[in-house]
């Protein structure tokens, strides 16, 4: 069996992100890692080869030359293999156009079962499990807990507020999880020097009989930014003659925090 992990290279979202010239986000601006949500996907994933015989898990991503460190990490957590999608003409690519290179890569690499994390830490649209379904004609099965793999069927438990949900799906599949599946395990030293031997391949548009990519075939894209706003100075109020009280319940009804 063999299971794609998606992960995203993303700037840390602690740092002070920045746009570029062109209105798509500056990664240099900003040190980047592996976007945390995919963590939980190459956790999940790694469960299931633990779980089972024979099993393969390869690390999936697109990006500049630095996206690499994403499959880095994701070797370094145990997984076995990694391919990297790497040319110049996709820079810009909207969520669509993301999908089809994706999805490209996907059929080349001919898995049973691809795991996402629920969105990414930079974009946060939380679309690419439904888009890559939808392009592959595969079954999805989103937000889950709990994955698991019986023969030929994966089987997914999604806590909500007011119920526990059990899905299963035929396999190939698409599956998404979120961060309730449990912590992601920090990379071993054994792991970490065993990662320096496994195979990353880098693949381009050629590759996967792909022409059409970037901002100019993207159906999206960011026309204006603007910095955010610095910070104002809070309001202090200071209760002398009793009036604290009131004037705190003035202030919240007045922005209607109430």
């Amino acid at each position: 069996m063999k299971i794609v992990t998606l992960v995203k290279y993303v700037p840390d979202a602690t740092g002070d992100r920045e746009f570029a010239d062109d209105n798509t986000v500056d990664r240099d601006a900003a040190d980047g890692l592996l976007s945390e949500l995919d963590e939980y996907a190459v956790e999940q994933a790694l469960q299931i080869k633990e779980a089972g015989d024979d099993v393969e898990v390869v690390a999936l991503t697109m990006g500049d030359d630095d996206a690499s460190d994403a499959i880095k990490k994701a070797l370094q957590m145990g997984a076995d293999a990694g391919i990297h999608v790497c040319d110049d003409d996709i820079h810009g690519s909207d969520a669509m156009v993301t999908s089809k290179i994706l999805a490209a890569a996907i059929e080349k690499i001919g898995p049973d079962l691809v795991v996402t994390g629920m969105s990414s830490t930079d974009g946060g649209m939380g679309v690419m499990g439904a888009m890559l379904a939808e392009r592959l004609g595969w079954a999805q099965v989103t937000m889950g807990s709990e994955v698991s793999v019986d023969g030929g069927t994966v089987k997914l438990k999604r806590d909500t507020d007011t119920s526990t949900q059990h899905i299963e799906a035929a396999l190939p599949a698409i599956v998404s999880v979120t961060d309730q599946s449990g912590e992601a395990r920090y990379p071993s030293m054994k792991n970490i020097m065993a990662a320096k031997k496994k195979k990353v391949d880098e693949w381009d548009l050629d590759d996967l009989d792909l022409e059409d990519a970037g901002m100019e075939a993207s159906y999206t894209q960011v026309t204006e930014t603007n910095e955010r706003p610095p910070k104002e100075a809070g309001r202090v109020v200071t209760d002398e003659d009793g009036s604290g009280a009131a004037e705190l319940v003035e202030f919240l009804s007045a922005g209607k925090y109430l």
